[in-house]
């Protein structure tokens, strides 16, 4: 970890402190979008906030940046309240998925609006534009329109616009959404090397699991306005909680079958549900054998996506090589150590996964300390 002196841009670490939510509700009169959120949010970590749409991640974001207040719960940033600030009291700085630029002002004038609204001394806002510029790669740009900028380049001038104001706490509501998939690919590791040469404590919102198991240090998995789970990418992966994180995480996610198709398991007591990811049903080996129907196969080039059926249900098989034709009958093996297993309510029971290794092709990086 950099000290303030090698990131001038950004405070310490240890003079940043954590976001902390406790029994954060939000109600509105026909709905409830939010419901006893109890998380905290390390200084100077990625943490990401996923889920489907309408889980409340967004929601979630606008109760932390003072755009909308819960109705119930406290919002702390270190030992010190939040959640009656208004956005501008709470030392916050935001990214939005529309950028927010202003069109008829250059890159300069953009990203110094909020040092210019906020009256920081001119010498001051000239050293940290060049500052920030260069390190968003965009000193050859500051003269330039929006309209005269690509994606992502309208995307770094959001970005050194947080930078810039120094704000303990970033928060960016899906940013890269407007983005085709080979920019949202090259923005990812941006954002992400940002995040980690600045130390920056950020807070993401985002429906895509693929940002947020490359990115984060830690996700928060919403649903329904709840929290399902708070992790590292490695342990959602390797021990989701519940159904919901099975089968929300992962490409193409874990298999969920009933324990009826599965006979002769050796399952705990209460277990109504049976997971194993595609990539651990095997064509051979030790472990529970099986006969399944090819119904289809996916080609994605180093591998490929079988889909099978198996006692009336439907299983996935990730390979590489030939798939058999649909119509055909596979002989599989699924050992039992990669097993996951649920009650009926769709929370995780003790596994033999519990005590066995990651699989090497899902491997993420580790939470840094």
């Amino acid at each position: 970890m950099k000290d303030s002196t090698a990131n001038p841009a950004v405070p310490s670490v240890a003079a940043r402190p954590d976001l902390s939510l406790s029994g954060v509700t939000k109600a509105f009169a026909t709905a409830t979008a939010l419901q006893d959120v109890d998380v905290t949010l390390p200084a100077g970590k990625f943490s990401v906030l996923l889920g489907p749409s309408g889980c409340g991640k967004s929601t979630l974001l606008r109760l932390i940046a003072g755009l909308d207040h819960p109705t119930a719960g406290t919002i702390a940033l270190g030992p010190d309240r939040i959640d009656h600030l208004p956005p501008k009291g709470r030392n916050l700085a935001m990214v939005f998925q529309s950028y927010a630029l202003f069109p008829h002002l250059d890159v300069a004038e953009n990203i110094l609006f909020g040092l210019s609204v906020r009256r920081v001394p001119k010498a001051e806002r000239q050293e940290r534009l060049e500052r920030v510029a260069s390190m968003m790669g965009l000193s050859e740009l500051l003269a330039r329109k929006p309209a005269e900028l690509s994606g992502g380049q309208q995307q770094r001038v959001a970005l050194a616009r947080a930078v810039i104001s120094q704000r303990p706490v970033c928060l960016m509501d899906e940013p890269l959404s407007n983005l085709d998939a080979k920019l949202r690919a090259e923005m990812r590791s941006e954002i992400r090397a940002l995040q980690q040469r600045l130390d920056l404590t950020m807070v993401y919102v985002t429906h895509d699991q693929v940002e947020a198991m490359t990115m984060a240090d830690h996700i928060v998995v919403m649903n329904a306005g709840r929290v399902e789970q708070v992790a590292t990418p490695r342990d959602l992966y390797a021990h989701p909680a519940s159904v919901f994180v099975a089968g929300f995480i992962g490409t193409p996610p874990m298999n969920l079958l009933p324990r009826a198709a599965i006979p002769g398991v050796a399952a705990p007591a209460g277990a109504a549900t049976i997971g194993i990811r595609p990539e651990e049903v095997a064509q051979g080996g030790d472990g529970l054998r099986l006969r399944a129907a090819v119904r289809s196969v996916e080609y994605l080039g180093a591998d490929q996506i079988v889909t099978l059926e198996v006692g009336g249900a439907r299983l996935l098989l990730r390979q590489s090589g030939q798939a058999l034709p649909p119509g055909d009958a596979l002989s599989l093996t699924l050992p039992e150590p990669a097993l996951h297993f649920f009650d009926d309510a769709g929370h995780r029971l003790p596994s033999p996964s519990d005590q066995s290794p990651q699989p090497q092709q899902e491997l993420q990086r580790e939470t840094r300390a």
